[in-house]
């Protein structure tokens, strides 16, 4: 900036174009004209004041006018007494110096009275046309001085640039009338002699004959190479580009004409100014109240200065400062805002309007990177990555009901489980009658007593085909025909299904292979379910999770019982203003028109609003802080689904800044050294107060009740029972003689 505007006004001043913004003119109307018609080429917007006719009251006006519209580049055109008095003013009034930068514009600047205004290291750059290093130069200013010894009682000054501008011109006109002379050509005769005040005015004879004259001149002045063109302008000179140092006005470059603007500071001249004004100069590093990256001590009351504040940024920047090397002073923003431009007033407000607007140095906080700011500030590396999120209460446990021992299936899994029980036991009936392996007959007591024979059972049909005729051969022979019954009825085939469901078997079991068969595959698939029904069941007994309303920010958008908004005047809000995605877009439109006003003023209000609305307003913030809110008590917040954009914290400084690099530097050390990750986890986890998830989960007690079921002893489990049989294998029916009943009986 400094350079390309010191290049810029000394090629305006040899018919290039300039790099400027405002100027104040009290004389040179015609570079004032140059500088309006480019203005007016490049949409610039200049400022012209005339300053002879201010007064000291009107020019401390001027200054604030100045300050309050922000415009930080300024030319001043004047003599050397004006300028020394204006100079002086603003050394008094101590304003409208940080991030200014002044272009005096006439040619002495080595002229001018620095002693008050070097005590403010202003940004100034001017021209010097007189070299005060030339031996010719230095010739003529020990005579001036002796000269000037003789008829002035004050203290001797060296000859200034319009001094040397008028010895040179009195030099020219005598190398002129010289040239006139060895040419013959006599001047001093008489003619027709001029009327001044002549309407047209009429030329003077011999004027063309001085003028051709002059054109010849070339020779080395106090000012440097003298020479003109045919159109009388000089040409061919070189002007030194000067700025103001801690020591004093300084040599930073030269223009010509032919070269343009050079740069020839040396480097160590630079570095020594550098450091000089980094180790003489307490910076202001602004910072936001915002825990936990900037909070105020318990006991604050008991420091002063930078010790009354704690916090992850208030760590930051004393790391970085150790690490530069620059004394600092912490100074929280008036406004408690982040920043952003006033659509109106095009003002920046907030920490960024401080850096804008020369009110700090250095912005340590949770400042987000956008396009927007970095076209007026600049940002270091991220020192932390996140981005925007989701905040909401945290949903209320519902208490346990009769039936919570169902959650852990699906309620359409219940359904079929049921569906498949009654079909199965259906099935089971069917293929029992359609078996005769499933038939079996009750025999007579006086049978039992005899005792069982080994044989087959015969068809129902065929005994009593044989029966029949054995009761015509021989009536003493009829006996008594068994009636034949099936265990596998509809409630049997039931009770069965339900043992195995259950796994605790049952008194009966199938004979046959197609009984066996829908039996199996009833065992495999209750098998299947059972193992799956404990694993959930030891989950859901282990951690209680909490359903959100909402789990994104499509949730948000497709429904309006649920409001949402973000901080007023933070890059959140104007993540969304200028977002093209149409969720984002549709979100916007809602917080912009909605009644009343979704927005808070800060972190701290958007949070107690999220708390006292009973989830029906959700906060959108950076994911780190979101985070952090959750770690702390009464721990009733949560964030929810994944972030909506990817961003970065970072380090700010004004445009030009010369702790830019450093800083960068800094942030980059410390991110490679861990200490930004430590920083992170002492103040986000280690000083949690939610454990680990925030609160999300809860581990059950073994002796926190459940009820419906869910939390049960199991003394054992009865063993598997075989079907009681007789040697040849069939079952046995007897008759319990106590009851008159008849069962099957089983043997182990």
């Amino acid at each position: 900036m400094r350079r390309s505007c010191s290049s810029g006004f000394a090629e305006l001043r040899a018919g290039g174009p300039p790099c400027f913004s405002n100027s104040l003119v009290s004389s040179g109307l015609g570079v004032l004209q140059r500088i309006l018609d480019t203005a007016a080429e490049l949409t610039w917007q200049v400022t012209s004041v005339n300053l002879d006719t201010l007064t000291e009251t009107a020019f401390v006006k001027l200054l604030a006018d100045l300050d309050f519209k922000k415009e930080f580049q300024i030319i001043i055109d004047c003599e050397l007494e004006k300028m020394n008095y204006i100079l002086n003013l603003m050394a008094q009034q101590k304003r409208n110096l940080k991030n200014y930068h002044y272009i005096l514009a006439n040619q002495g600047f080595m002229d001018l009275n620095f002693t008050e205004l070097l005590k403010l290291t202003p940004n100034v750059t001017g021209f010097q046309l007189v070299n005060h290093s030339d031996a010719n130069v230095e010739r003529v200013n020990q005579e001036w001085m002796v000269f000037d010894a003789k008829d002035s009682r004050g203290p001797r000054k060296r000859l200034k640039y319009t001094g040397a501008l008028t010895y040179d011109g009195v030099a020219v006109m005598a190398a002129a009338f010289q040239y006139l002379r060895r040419q013959r050509i006599d001047i001093s005769r008489r003619g027709n002699a001029g009327e001044c005040l002549a309407n047209p005015p009429s030329p003077w004879g011999q004027g063309i004959d001085i003028q051709r004259a002059l054109q010849q001149v070339q020779m080395e002045g106090l000012s440097g190479h003298i020479q003109f063109n045919e159109h009388g302008q000089r040409t061919n000179y070189t002007l030194m580009v000067m700025e103001l140092s801690h020591t004093g006005p300084r040599k930073i470059g030269y223009w010509n004409a032919r070269r343009g603007y050079v740069y020839t500071a040396n480097y160590r001249s630079v570095v020594d100014d550098y450091f000089y004004g980094l180790l003489n100069r307490t910076y202001v590093v602004t910072t936001i109240l915002e825990p936990p990256y900037m909070m105020l001590k318990k006991n604050h009351e008991q420091f002063v200065g930078n010790e009354r504040y704690e916090g992850y940024c208030a760590e930051l920047a004393s790391e970085i400062a150790k690490h530069v090397g620059f004394s600092y002073r912490l100074e929280v923003v008036s406004d408690g805002k982040y920043g952003a431009r006033d659509s109106e007033t095009k003002l920046w407000n907030g920490m960024v309007g401080e850096l804008v607007y020369g009110q700090a140095d250095v912005a340590v906080a949770p400042l987000t990177i956008t396009l927007v700011r970095e076209q007026v500030i600049d940002f270091s590396k991220p020192f932390m990555s996140l981005g925007i999120s989701i905040m909401i209460k945290k949903p209320t446990k519902s208490k346990p009901g009769v039936f919570s021992f169902l959650d852990p299936l699906a309620y359409e899994i219940w359904m079929c489980i049921v569906f498949a029980y009654i079909g199965v036991s259906v099935v089971l009936f069917l293929v029992s009658r359609f078996s005769p392996y499933e038939w079996k007959g009750e025999e007579s007591e006086e049978e039992e007593e005899e005792g069982p024979e080994c044989g087959t059972r015969r068809p129902p049909s065929k005994d009593k085909e044989q029966n029949g005729n054995d009761a015509e051969q021989n009536p003493d022979a009829q006996r008594e025909e068994p009636e034949y019954t099936n265990d596998f009825g509809i409630f049997n085939s039931l009770w069965f299904s339900l043992g195995a469901f259950m796994q605790q078997g049952c008194d009966i079991s199938p004979r046959s292979l197609s009984g066996r068969i829908v039996g199996g595959v009833w065992w495999f698939f209750t098998l299947i379910i059972i193992s799956s029904y404990t694993a959930n069941l030891a989950a859901f007994l282990t951690v209680e999770r909490m359903v959100s309303p909402i789990e994104g920010a499509e949730d948000l958008a497709k429904q309006t019982e649920i409001t949402y908004g973000t901080l007023d005047g933070g890059s959140t809000k104007e993540f969304f203003r200028r977002s093209k995605i149409a969720v984002f877009e549709k979100m916007w439109s809602y917080m912009r028109s909605a009644e009343p006003s979704v927005f808070v003023k800060n972190t701290n209000e958007g949070v107690i609003r999220v708390r006292k609305s009973k989830g029906k307003y959700a906060y959108l913030l950076e994911s780190a802080m979101n985070e952090y809110i959750e770690q702390r008590k009464p721990c009733d917040t949560m964030k929810v689904g994944g972030n909506l954009d990817s961003k970065g914290y970072g380090v700010a400084t004004p445009k030009g800044s010369p702790l830019r690099n450093p800083v960068n530097l800094a942030v980059l050390k410390l991110n490679e050294q861990g200490l930004l990750d430590k920083l992170k986890n002492r103040w986000w986890y280690d000083k949690g107060e939610c454990g680990i998830g925030g609160g999300d989960t809860k581990v059950s007690s073994p002796n926190t009740p459940q009820p419906g079921g869910q939390q049960r002893a199991q003394e054992g489990r009865t063993a598997s029972r075989g079907r009681r049989r007789d040697p040849c294998g069939r079952s046995l029916v007897y008759k319990h003689w106590d009851t008159g009943t008849t069962r099957n009986s089983d043997w182990i």
